[in-house]
């Protein structure tokens, strides 16, 4: 079980939930509301999921793809701990994880 905390672009908490080990962060934020959209549907094909990991929270996850690394790049207010939430799995070992939503983050496909 991993303890997911959600922040809003200002740093300020947002939500706090529970998420077990083989859940995609995206689904987890899709559950829990959050404004991510992932057009793509999590396959990697767009960036509309990006969040912004905490600094410690970032080395605990494996690196990410070279693919990732390049649609991060069309990604806005992307920072060097910026990651797709569909390319996060939570694990086991991953006992909580805090991100934040980017600025401008909205969900249009109504989830």
């Amino acid at each position: 079980m991993t303890r997911v905390r959600f922040l809003k672009a200002d740093g300020s908490l947002d939500k706090e939930v529970e998420a077990d080990a083989g859940q995609r962060l995206l689904d987890v934020a899709w559950t829990a509301r959050e404004p991510l959209e992932g057009a793509c549907e999590g396959v990697m094909a767009c960036s509309t999921c990006h969040v912004i990991v905490d600094a410690a929270d970032f080395a605990k996850l494996p690196p990410a793809s070279d693919e990732e690394e390049d649609l991060l790049d069309l990604a806005a207010h992307a920072v060097r701990t910026s990651r797709l939430a569909c390319q996060i799995l939570l694990t086991d070992e991953l006992s909580s994880l805090t991100v934040r939503i980017p600025p401008g983050a909205t969900n249009w496909m109504g989830r």
